[in-house]
């Protein structure tokens, strides 16, 4: 911690002096290692700069040097709690350079799989956030619904965080025996218990003190630095890529009539972006059943398509972009004909989302800043890269 010396101008004045403060670099809760440079005028911030880079492990380049089929698993550990729709970004990029179209039922059970991950994703902040603000009931409740859910994607894929399921051109295997109908009460489960997290903090006078009216982010500066997700929409921008740019099988889930809907606040407060993220999580456990009972209903047929032994994709560019939890994710990918990738760019929804605070933190008070911080709802290795 270091001070800056501002000297009164007027005869008689007091010297004041405004504290440039650094807060981490640290490991706060789950966001994952980050650094705050802020300047105070007593309690209130003046300045605020995130410094980031801290986890930086240079995954754009060490995709370079991997085959397609390698990358996946590089791809799913950069927003570590949203797994397997980072590998869909991927799969989905290297899929389109190739021409590769999944089977009808790949594409249903990835849209199922990549709605349960983001109620996982949702679920960790929904329990992480409280827990920031001094409310430590909440994360336990939001902790055995993640169980619940995690045991079905465990089962599917073997794994808790990096589920690897993902495949160019599909699924690593089909779903198990029975497994359809265990998600389905897993589903049930967690919405019948939803319930219980929400009569914690819905309505809570203490946890309204602490987030209404704070960290306001406004429609503009939203589109000034490329916000996106569940951020965006609680400052009213209604853009969700599963509705507006459908891909997998939202474009069927999100037409009229469909359980599909994008949730949408419009203060644009700490308050409104947590009240978007638990909204949402209705959303998704109703794209879930959706997932489910159409999975029921399509005849047995592959869950993937039989790849050459050495996987190149033809000379050219594209850009795939999905709904993340978090935010946009996008693919930026170039190939020169190889089997590797001469370049892939990586879009993702925290770097954006981090670097506005720069804009929401000054004039706020520093008991404020926390609640902001954790509003933003970002996973730091998704920053890094």
């Amino acid at each position: 911690m270091t001070q800056e010396l501002t000297v009164g101008v007027g005869a008689g004045e007091l010297a004041t002096a405004d504290m440039v403060l650094n807060i981490g670099p640290q490991h706060p809760s789950t966001h994952g290692v980050l650094r705050l440079r802020i300047v105070l005028d007593g309690e209130r911030i003046r300045h605020a700069e995130p410094i980031v880079g801290y986890m930086h492990r240079g995954a754009e380049k060490l995709f370079e040097v991997r085959d397609y089929r390698q990358i996946i698993v590089l791809a799913n550990r950069h927003d570590w709690l949203s797994a397997f729709a980072n590998e869909l970004g991927v799969v989905l990029a290297v899929e389109r350079m190739t021409g590769i179209q999944a089977p009808e039922r790949a594409v249903w059970a990835r849209t199922l799989l990549a709605e349960l991950n983001r109620v996982l994703n949702h679920l960790m902040f929904l329990g992480s956030y409280p827990l920031e603000l001094g409310a430590i009931t909440p994360v336990f409740y939001a902790f055995r619904e993640r169980e619940v859910l995690q045991a079905v994607m465990e089962e599917i894929s073997g794994g808790r965080m990096h589920y690897m399921f993902n495949r160019v051109g599909g699924l690593k295997e089909d779903l198990p025996a029975g497994w359809l109908g265990r998600t389905a009460e897993a589903v049930a489960v967690v919405r019948r218990r939803m319930a219980d997290l929400e009569g914690l903090l819905v309505g809570n006078e203490i946890f309204r003190a602490r987030t209404a009216g704070v960290g306001v982010l406004s429609a503009e500066l939203v589109h000034g630095y490329g916000v996106s997700g569940p951020i965006a929409r609680a400052s009213g921008v209604d853009f969700d890529l599963r509705r507006d740019e459908p891909y997998l099988a939202y474009a069927e889930l999100f037409a009229p009539g469909g359980p599909g809907r994008v949730v949408t606040r419009s203060a644009g407060d700490a308050l409104a972006r947590f009240e978007c993220l638990l909204e949402q999580v209705h959303v998704s456990l109703d794209l879930a059943d959706a997932c489910v009972d159409r999975i029921a209903a399509l005849p047995r047929g592959p869950i993937n398509v039989r790849l050459p032994k050495v996987l190149k994709a033809p000379e050219g560019a594209t850009y795939a972009w999905t709904e993340n939890p978090l935010g946009i994710n996008g693919y930026y990918l170039v190939s020169r004909g190889e089997k590797t990738p001469w370049r892939l760019k990586l879009r993702s929804a925290s770097f954006n989302n981090v670097q506005v605070l720069a804009e929401i933190l000054p004039g706020n008070l520093v008991a404020d800043m926390v609640s902001i911080l954790g509003s933003m709802f970002f996973v730091v290795g998704d920053v890094d890269k």
